[in-house]
């Protein structure tokens, strides 16, 4: 999603697991020092091995009653061996924990204990809850709760790792396809261990990929000590550090895995390694984002990521872009105005907090708001800036959006919609600027979007670009390849961010 993000600001502006052979190999217990706590844990003298690399680090529970005592005792084993080798601590590595049964029940926050031990006498201190098995349930309220700022959950601006480990004996009751898709899709990377005749493909279902790394299933509760030394390699092991990891500017390993990020102002190419800087250019820019019920809280939550991405590749400053967002449903809100915020940190954090109205969708009033306020001297717009705004929506508006939509454009209001799902693309058209080829983006499900990306190339790149022009036409073509790849992550999602792709004059 970053990296959608990234690409539309800057052309804004210028299979299976190998369990079974991991069942044969029976992985050895990590290597720990002489020495037990008195929940009988070796001691820790790898801890080391994680000390420099913070997560956020949920453990999920599945205390269902087939979970019999002795295996629960087991468990609370196992969390507490996974702990030996982590950092614990407030600038380190966050814990919380979370049981669930037919209920979701939270033992402790990220946010709770700032010392391993208090962590460990927590883990002991369980009680095991012996009811249904909602697997799913559990995994919503992990995203939707456990891994929000309030919970101690540290800004997505940070790039701090958040993962999720989910340790389950049985079918779920209720599904977890979608909502773990929305979960992975959010930003959490999720291990999921299966004990006994857990379905295998509802491991894959719940896990991140590549499944080899993140999908676990053993025999029964007293192997699951043997899974230990795989995870103190996955979490423990700097990637970057020992590999030729070839990123043009930072590389930040995560369980795994690594990813290569660019420094602020730059955008990384499509190559996932190498970064391009764009065009200075200002503007003043006003997101109105539908927040109406049809669209859901997970969704919402990917709209704020959505928007937080692409402003962390503005230069916000006070002599440098301003942005304003307005939340629309029944009601219009301002969440900010341009004037309101000078970094694009404090902007992060104002997205982050912002809460989903979650009602009608009156489409034409924010569109009168954004004209009528979110553009005035009042409210921060500057004389001479070139404005921009963004409109979001994904069903049909109430009202008319016609009226305010032209006197916007008129005035000299550079509109962009994206449409997705029940959207009209009618209304769309009376929304966006004019050619709407450059200024409207509609899919109705991804099958169709293969093709934007060509028509970015075959519209914009034939022109010459002329000197005032902010961005270059070779990265339509960077954009392309980047899009194609978050479109095949993202096809088992009902979400669709359509990529505003123009050069500004």
């Amino acid at each position: 999603m970053r990296s959608l993000a990234l690409g539309l600001f800057c052309l804004l502006c210028c299979d299976a697991v190998r369990v079974e052979h991991r069942d044969r190999r029976r992985p050895r217990p990590s290597v720990l020092s002489r020495g037990r706590n008195d929940l009988g844990v070796q001691s820790n003298s790898v801890e080391s091995l994680c000390k420099g690399k913070p997560l956020d680090f949920v453990f999920i529970i599945d205390s269902s009653r087939s979970v019999r005592p002795s295996d629960y005792e087991k468990v609370k084993l196992f969390i507490t061996n996974i702990l030996a080798f982590l950092d614990v601590g407030p600038e380190a590595t966050r814990v919380g924990l979370l049981q669930y049964g037919s209920v979701v029940q939270n033992e402790f926050s990220l946010n709770t204990y700032s010392r391993k031990a208090d962590v460990e006498r927590a883990v002991k201190a369980m009680d095991h809850l012996a009811t249904g098995t909602m697997t799913g349930l559990a995994i919503q309220y992990t995203m939707e709760t456990a891994f929000t700022e309030p919970e101690g959950a540290r800004p997505t601006d940070m790039h701090i790792p958040r993962i999720a480990m989910i340790v389950t004996d049985g079918r779920p009751q209720d599904t977890v396809e979608e909502v773990a898709a929305q979960a992975r899709q959010a930003g959490i990377q999720i291990f999921a261990i299966g004990v006994g005749r857990v379905d295998m493909n509802t491991l894959r279902a719940i896990g991140s990929e590549p499944h080899s790394e993140h999908v676990y299933l053993v025999a029964n509760f007293s192997q699951i000590e043997t899974l230990t030394s795989v995870f103190q390699s996955n979490l423990c092991t700097d990637l970057c550090s020992v590999i030729d990891h070839q990123c043009d500017h930072l590389c930040v390993s995560t369980p795994a895995s690594y990813m290569c990020r660019c420094r602020k102002g730059y955008t990384l190419n499509s190559d996932g390694k190498t970064c391009h800087v764009c065009g200075d250019g200002v503007m003043d820019l006003v997101f109105v984002i539908d927040g109406s019920k049809s669209l859901g809280p997970a969704n919402f939550e990917l709209v704020k990521q959505f928007v937080n991405g692409i402003v962390d590749s503005l230069d916000v400053s006070g002599t440098g872009t301003h942005v304003g967002l307005l939340q629309y449903s029944t009601k219009v809100r301002t969440e900010f105005t341009l004037g309101q915020y000078t970094s694009g940190r404090d902007i992060n954090r104002a997205v982050t907090r912002m809460q989903y109205m979650g009602r009608g969708s009156m489409t034409g009033a924010a569109l009168h708001h954004m004209f009528e306020y979110s553009f005035s001297a009042k409210e921060g717009a500057r004389p001479d800036i070139p404005r921009v705004s963004i409109v979001f929506t994904d069903g049909r508006s109430q009202d008319d959006v016609s009226k305010w939509a032209t006197k916007a454009k008129d005035a000299g209001i550079t509109i962009y919609a994206l449409g997705v799902g029940k959207a009209i693309e009618e209304e769309l058209r009376e929304i966006a600027s004019e050619p709407d080829d450059k200024h409207l983006y509609y899919a109705e499900d991804f099958s169709n979007m293969g093709g934007i990306t060509d028509k970015l190339k075959s519209r914009i790149c034939k022109e010459k670009p002329s000197p005032q022009e902010m961005c270059k036409c070779e990265n339509v073509t960077l954009f392309q390849r980047q899009v194609n790849e978050q479109l095949r992550r993202l096809t088992q999602n009902n979400i669709l961010y359509s990529p505003v792709v123009v050069c500004i004059l």
